[in-house]
């Protein structure tokens, strides 16, 4: 690999580490997903640092230039993230449908006490004029 792009490789990743570090200690971004962005990360700088390896899956992916199987594995890194997202949006998406249904459950329920509680209250201030 070229030494010019090797070196911008290397810095677009230290970056994107930081930049993770940076959001998980500012708490935008949950432990639980700044592990993949980590070791996607530490994966591209280990084969943006190491020529040897990335001509040995160069060779073995079938890329004849360098750069191109770093850009392969990018693009399959955003492609299972974002198959991971869709799942988590399926799931966020059912757990609000389930929430919002038992929302209204408990809406009906609690008027429909209101309605009990004002209906006694009606009565026993009746029945309490008429005993007098």
């Amino acid at each position: 690999m070229p030494p010019r792009i090797q070196i911008i490789s290397i810095l677009i990743c230290i970056f994107l580490l930081a930049y993770v570090f940076e959001l998980v200690r500012r708490r935008y971004l949950n432990e639980e997903y700044s592990v993949t962005w980590l070791v996607t990360g530490v994966m591209m700088l280990v084969l943006s640092i190491s020529d040897e390896l990335l001509q040995y899956i160069s060779n073995l992916v079938g890329a004849t230039l360098y750069t191109s199987t770093l850009f392969f594995f990018g693009m399959l890194f955003l492609v299972v993230i974002c198959l991971h997202f869709s799942i988590r949006i399926s799931a966020l998406t059912n757990q609000v449908r389930t929430l919002t249904q038992d929302i209204g459950i408990l809406y009906q329920e609690r008027e429909s006490l209101r309605k009990e509680i004002a209906k006694s209250k009606n009565e026993s201030e009746t029945s309490g004029v008429e005993n007098l």
